[in-house]
């Protein structure tokens, strides 16, 4: 004797086209657009600390600049006149390599919660 055999459970599939494209719309939504609205927050953040960042180094680089060629009388005449520029790009220098440094990129491929 043989054993009856039994039928797989039936899924149930959907009964019309207009359903399938529905669950595929439902679909694409819940896979892409709640990843893309994470993304804006982070990118927008990022720009607008990028640029918090970059107006604030910038008027402090001026600052020292400024700030060399008053206070150090023999660099604002003469053929030291250069000194003050090369000061204030190499503060330029290791501001990039210090902001260069703190790039995370282990953070950046890292699946949110």
């Amino acid at each position: 004797m043989t054993a009856p055999q039994s039928s797989p459970p039936k899924r149930e599939e959907p009964t019309s086209i207009a359903e399938v494209v529905d669950l595929v719309t439902a679909y694409a939504k819940q896979e892409t657009l709640g990843p893309l609205r994470g993304a804006g927050r982070w990118i927008g953040r990022g720009v607008a600390g990028a640029a918090c960042l970059g107006l604030g180094l910038s008027l402090l680089t001026l600052a020292i600049l400024r700030l060399v060629q008053t206070e150090w009388d023999r660099s604002a005449e003469g053929s030291l006149s250069w000194i003050p520029y090369l000061i204030a790009l190499v503060f330029c220098g290791i501001c990039i390599a210090v902001a260069i440094s703190r790039i995370n990129k282990d953070s950046l491929n890292k699946e949110p919660h």
